[in-house]
């Protein structure tokens, strides 16, 4: 394990280091793309070289030309000079094309196995990690870090590149111009590091005054598109006329962008003066020091070339170091982010656990739990005594926010126990391997998720080869939804959405519910669990859903959770919470007979239920008449 510290921003950042990073990368680089480390080796020699090679050809031809030969010799050996230097340089040329044209798209590809390791990791998470704000936080720093060729894991490859090129440049010429005089190496390097600390400084201002500053603006922006490109807003803007106003809310927007814009531009045109200037000084230095070396240790005109391209060749190569060092910097530290999320335990590493045992009939049991949510000051759910009986129905009521739908979390194993213990058939459901003990249960959710899949898959939830077509439509039927599938051209081989496939169709909202209810019928688990799936039908709608629902269950275990009370009379048990407390349970007799806070409830529901249904055989009684 690599040495890291903990970042105090948040706890979940670590922090590894250049060194480690750059082990990190190359390891990746390795595993995912071998051949890319020798691609990147042949594009730091070629680039190099021919920074400077011009120079050195330079210089052999002007010696060449200097000697006292014959005309045909020297014609001979220029032309022999031209020849070897322009293979050199072809096979320089090419080998530097060659490496960058199979680079990139190498790079891209280590960087797709990177964002297919991250979102692994995100769906392999626990459920109660995903809405933690560090772990949120830190899960969009390794989205960032994998999102562009320039930043993060792929930017520090490309700098790898860029750094070991200058460094080999830096190390080449500085050897020459030292030989020269030390003294122009001084100049060089002073001059260089004002550049570098002028360009960190146009950075640093940039950033502050410039994006910083727009992070607001950005978000504005994003809005205004969204709202403007929105179908769902499209009604509003016709009969509420908002063109206008949108339209000149956007310019606003744009106004103060453009002005932040212009600062920018001003800034590095500043900087592009400043270090021209720089650049003129030091090719002053230069030619100051080569025409001392020409007047008084007779400095040939071909070592005169020589020097002034090795000369410039460092003071660029120098310069470019040092501002890729700052960048290489900022890359390593997002890369930092992405390891620190990948280090986050999944369920499988958080516990290997023991198989759930499948020759019983589960039997569940709460004792004393209570949950607390993270940052939350008081408990949702607290000191709850439960058990869900093999075979048994039970339904779990209470209004918005009494805590059913925490225990419900708790029962599915998305979250553990802040306090207290669940136990599977007298075992601490802890014990058991996590992804096993899911296979427990069959749930359907108030919000029924669709995904880009066939019907087949969207029922089975699984792959192509291991969908049972026929255990599908059958689960279909039973829901309710199998004359609608029975209806479209391709059946249960229709997509859902069109957002994958052109020819996918969309579900209404109640053809939605009935999908989620065949889902649980085709997993035929052990316990059913609805939670809240008909929030958006009426009471009297909700009642006969479930009891239907019921007779689909059978013998298995099921737990019905509502807010309303349709799902109560058919239900072996009745759990009854408030505040996040189980503060009644029994049989819908006993806590009527009780008098309490269900009772209560259920007579009030029930007054609802009589006056809809007379409301509705009034209308219907009046349609008759006329």
């Amino acid at each position: 394990m690599p040495d890291f510290k903990e970042s105090k921003d948040n706890p979940l950042h670590r922090e590894y280091g250049v060194l480690s990073n750059t082990k990190y990368i190359l390891g990746r680089i390795k595993k995912c793309r071998n051949g890319l480390l020798p691609l990147m080796l042949l594009s730091v020699v070629c680039g190099s070289v021919l920074s400077y090679f011009w120079g050195i050809f330079g210089k052999y031809v002007i010696d060449i030309i200097e000697q006292d030969l014959p005309a045909a010799l020297k014609e001979q050996k220029l032309l022999l000079l031209i020849g070897v230097a322009g293979s050199i340089a072809l096979l320089l040329t090419l080998g530097n094309g060659f490496s960058y044209g199979r680079i990139w798209y190498r790079m891209i590809e280590v960087r797709m196995h990177m964002i297919t390791e991250r979102i692994a990791r995100v769906l392999d998470l626990p459920y109660e990690m995903l809405e933690r704000p560090d772990v949120l936080d830190i899960a969009q720093r390794a989205q960032s870090a994998t999102d562009g060729n320039n930043n993060g894991v792929e930017g520090m490859m490309h700098l790898m590149i860029q750094l070991a090129q200058g460094l080999f440049t830096v190390i080449v010429t500085f050897t020459a111009v030292t030989v020269l005089d030390a003294r122009l190496i001084l100049a060089l390097t002073v001059l260089s590091v004002l550049s570098f600390l002028y360009f960190r400084h146009i950075i640093r201002t940039d950033k502050e005054q410039v994006w910083d500053k727009l992070a607001p603006t950005w978000r504005q922006v994003h809005y205004m598109e969204r709202v403007t490109q929105d179908f769902d807003y499209a009604k509003d803007i016709r009969l509420f006329s908002l063109s206008g106003l949108l339209t000149r809310r956007q310019k606003a927007i744009f106004k103060g962008r453009e002005e932040h814009f212009d600062l920018h531009q001003k800034l590095w045109l500043r900087h592009s003066w400043v270090t021209q200037s720089l650049n003129v000084i030091s090719r002053a230095c230069v030619y100051a020091v080569l025409f001392v070396a020409v007047l008084k240790k007779d400095l040939t005109i071909g070592n005169f070339t020589l020097f002034l391209s090795l000369s410039s060749a460092f003071s660029a190569a120098l310069v470019m170091l040092l501002q890729r060092c700052g960048d290489y910097k900022k890359a390593s530290i997002e890369t930092d982010d992405f390891r620190s999320f990948l280090a986050l335990k999944t369920e499988g590493e958080a516990q290997e656990g023991s198989a759930v045992p499948g020759s019983e009939d589960p039997e569940i049991t709460f004792e004393h739990v209570s949950y607390r949510y993270t940052k939350s000051e008081k408990n949702a759910l607290t000191d709850l005594n439960l058990t869900l009986h093999p075979g048994e129905k039970l339904a779990v009521v209470g209004l918005n926010g009494a805590g059913k739908t925490t225990m419900i979390k708790l029962l599915l194993r998305l979250y553990d126990p802040t306090e207290g213990v669940i136990r599977l058939n007298g075992t601490d459901i802890r014990s058991f391997d996590r992804k096993e003990y899911y296979k427990l249960f069959a749930p359907v959710f108030q919000n029924v998720e669709i995904f880009a899949f066939p019907i087949s898959q969207n029922i089975s939830m699984k792959s192509p080869e291991r969908t049972d077509a026929d255990r599908a439509m059958k689960a279909a039927e039973e829901a309710g939804i199998g004359e609608r599938i029975a209806s479209l051209t391709r059946g249960l081989d229709t997509p859902l959405t069109n957002i994958v496939e052109e020819d996918g169709v969309d579900l209404s909202g109640g053809e939605k519910q009935k999908l989620a209810l065949a889902r649980a019928l085709y997993k035929s688990a052990r316990i059913v669990v609805l939670d809240e799936p008909t929030a958006a039908l009426d009471a009297i709608a909700e009642q006969q859903l479930y009891e239907r629902f019921d007779k689909m269950v059978g013998r298995r275990s099921a737990v019905y959770i509502s807010h309303r009370l349709s799902s109560t009379r058919f239900c072996d048990r009745i759990a009854m919470f408030a505040d996040g407390r189980l503060v009644e349970y029994g049989t819908h007799e006993e806590l009527m007979a009780l008098g309490g806070a269900y009772a209560d409830l259920f007579n009030t529901q029930a007054q609802y239920y009589r006056e809809e249904a007379a409301r509705k055989a009034d209308f219907e009684g009046v349609t008759a008449d006329e």
